[in-house]
Order: structure tokens, then C-alpha cells, then sequence
């Protein structure tokens, strides 16, 4: 049931639904109501996306760093049986994040209500350790000499 689908939003206020299912209609209208969908924030600490999750088990759910700055999330369950018949969700989303955010550092957490919270520091410019790289002279050619004549390839 969704905000989007005007057909589900109506479903919860039918007779007949209400009569027969009353109260897990009312709790998927408190769903509805209360979805919060998907949030993203960037701060001067962090990036944070907020995913409504609600409809998935946690281990259903996966989070993945893939690629060089991008977080990807997979919710997926198998068909199984609700009211009306039988349903199977997949989603995947992907969250690219800014060159400036610490990937190896990205949290996620789920909240008691559904909703997945994915968090990347950014990193911070003061903590990056600059210094002098010195240069070793190792006393050898890294390449080898060219021979200058075919006579000198047959040894």
C-alpha cells in the first residue's frame, strides 16, 4: 500500500475490506501515513541517506559499498501470502557519494521502525598527514641496455 497508489490508499477505506480485516487495514493506513520513503542529507560532518525499509526482514536486506564512492542497498524477499494473495518485493538503490566522504567508514543502522540509515563521514582535511616523500637512488638502471647491433642479440 502506497501514497502513489491511489487504488491502495483507497483499499483501506472500503466496507467490505474494513469488515473483514479491520485491523491490519488500519495498521496499513498507519503505514501509508507515516512512510517516509527516502531522505538524503549532507552536512558539513556527513552524508546521510534514510530508507523506509519497513516492509523487510533485516536479513533481507543488504548494504554494499560498489565501486569507488557509491553505497548500494538490495532489500529482496521471496513470494509468500498476505490478504490478497502472494507477494515477493525486490529494490535495489543506489546512493553515489560525494568525492569528499570517507567510504571505508560508511555505517549502516536500522531502526526499530523500518527506517535504514546509511551514514558517511566526510573526511576530515585537517587529519590527512601531508609530508615530504624522499627520493631513494638505488644505483641501478631500472631498464635494461638496448643492444645496438643483432650480433650483439646472439651473444
Amino acid at each position: 500500500m502506497s501514497l502513489h497508489d491511489p487504488e491502495d490508499f483507497v483499499h483501506a477505506f472500503l466496507p467490505s475490506n474494513l469488515l473483514k480485516y479491520p485491523l491490519e487495514e488500519l495498521r496499513n493506513l498507519r503505514s501509508v501515513l507515516q512512510d517516509t520513503g527516502s531522505s538524503v542529507n549532507f552536512d558539513k560532518d556527513k552524508f546521510q541517506a534514510n530508507l523506509d525499509v519497513q516492509q523487510f526482514k533485516p536479513e533481507e536486506i543488504s548494504v554494499k559499498v560498489t565501486g569507488d564512492n557509491t553505497v548500494t542497498i538490495e532489500g529482496k524477499h521471496e513470494e509468500k501470502q498476505d490478504q490478497h494473495g502472494y507477494i515477493s518485493r525486490h529494490f535495489i538503490r543506489k546512493y553515489v557519494l560525494p568525492e569528499n566522504c570517507d567510504v571505508k567508514n560508511v555505517q549502516s543502522k536500522l531502526s526499530s521502525d523500518g527506517v535504514l540509515s546509511i551514514t558517511a563521514p566526510k573526511i576530515d582535511e585537517k587529519k590527512i598527514e601531508h609530508r615530504e616523500i624522499p627520493i631513494i637512488r638505488t644505483g641501478q638502471p631500472l631498464r635494461r641496455a638496448e643492444p645496438e647491433s643483432v650480433e650483439d642479440l646472439r651473444g
